[in-house]
Order: structure tokens, then C-alpha cells, then sequence
């Protein structure tokens, strides 16, 4: 082969490698479209200020690398994507959602989710005795491939108080999670506009 075409034919091949190694090195999360997310208008209305939505960023959040109910399952999926919402007093939200390869893994993530959620009160009650937690199940929700919301109350020995709304629901291969949290108790949880907001979040999905 002359030398002219073969460094032609270097050059093409050398430009394919390179084209071929571009697309391996695209995280998975920027080749799949995100599913849809809540808007600040389907969060539970805050008596006294609005709620404000944030990007929707790919990855789910390091904090939730220490979560007592979140850290075992959410973590390290490729295709995954976050949600944050805050007002401008105490309460804030936070939607993560991930696309699992197949509907057999998107099964499995949810019920692990459901597990981790159901003991995690006595998690936080292991890991600081100086916290009491008091897990409520407020039961399923029919949408889609099902949701499921749970109520979490935390008390510390020095008087501070939290109570959180999660739900994890399902629509094919997809799972999201709903996180709401403010100071207060189980009486300030605002339950049943959460469950709508749960429905929203997995109609919304798809």
C-alpha cells in the first residue's frame, strides 16, 4: 500500500477510535432523557411561604450517602437525577428518581426502598441514643405500578423534633423517591397533600 494511502487509512482509523472512545466516556445519565419531576405548585401548600423548585441535576446527592432510610439503595445507579425544593422558613423536599436497565431491577430497587424506609427509625434510634424515631406507615397509593408513603418523626434528648413524609413509587423501569421534611410532629404532617403529591410525581414520571 502505498505510504500516502495508508496514512489516509491510519488517519480514518485513528478518527473512529476516537469518535468510539467519546461515546463510552458519556455518562449514562447524559445519554437517557430525565423523567419528569414535580413542580414547586405540587408540593404540599406551606401555610406561610411558597415553595421554590430547583434544577433538575443528574446524580443523586452525597448527603444522601448518610441517610439512615435512603443510603443503602439510592446511591450508585448510573441514570439517576435529583429534584430540590425549599420555602423560606423550616420546611424543604427533595424528589430523586432513577431509571433502572429493566422492570425486574425497577422491582427490586422499590422494595428494597420500602424495606430500608420501614427500618429506618431503628437505625437512627442504634446510631444516637439520644434519638427517638417513630416510624408511621400511612399505607399504598394505586398509580401507575403502585407508591407507597411513610411518615418518620425524630426527637432528640434536647427538645429538637423533625417529621418527614417519604414515598417511593414505581412506573415500569423507573423509581422515585419523595422526600418532605420540617420541624414538628406527626399532628404538623401534611399527609394527605403529600399523597397527591406522591400520585403527581409518578404520573408525572412518564
Amino acid at each position: 500500500m502505498p505510504n500516502r494511502t495508508r496514512a489516509g487509512a491510519l488517519t480514518v482509523l485513528a478518527a473512529a477510535c476516537l469518535a468510539l472512545g467519546s461515546v463510552l466516556a458519556v455518562p449514562a445519565n447524559a445519554t437517557t432523557q430525565a423523567p419528569g419531576f414535580l413542580s414547586a405548585a405540587d408540593l404540599p401548600p406551606h401555610p406561610t411561604s411558597s415553595w421554590t423548585a430547583g434544577k433538575v441535576t443528574g446524580g443523586v446527592p452525597e448527603e444522601v450517602e448518610v441517610d439512615s432510610c435512603l443510603s443503602m439503595a439510592l446511591p450508585g445507579h448510573d441514570s439517576s437525577w435529583h429534584r430540590d425544593f425549599r420555602t423560606d422558613v423550616d420546611a424543604s423536599a427533595r424528589q430523586i428518581t432513577v431509571v433502572l436497565p429493566d422492570i425486574r431491577s425497577a422491582k427490586g430497587l422499590a422494595s428494597r426502598l420500602n424495606q430500608d424506609i420501614r427500618s429506618c427509625s431503628e437505625w437512627i434510634e442504634q446510631s444516637d441514643p439520644e434519638i427517638d424515631a417513630t416510624l408511621e406507615d400511612y399505607g399504598s397509593l394505586s398509580v401507575e405500578e403502585g407508591a407507597h408513603v411513610y411518615g418518620l418523626h425524630t426527637a432528640t434528648s434536647w427538645g429538637a423534633t423533625d417529621i418527614r413524609l417519604l414515598s417511593v413509587g414505581r412506573d415500569g423501569r423507573t423509581v422515585t423517591v419523595v422526600d418532605w421534611g420540617q420541624l414538628g410532629d406527626f399532628d404538623d404532617a401534611p399527609v394527605k397533600a403529600f399523597k397527591k403529591t406522591t400520585t403527581r410525581a409518578v404520573n408525572k414520571l412518564h
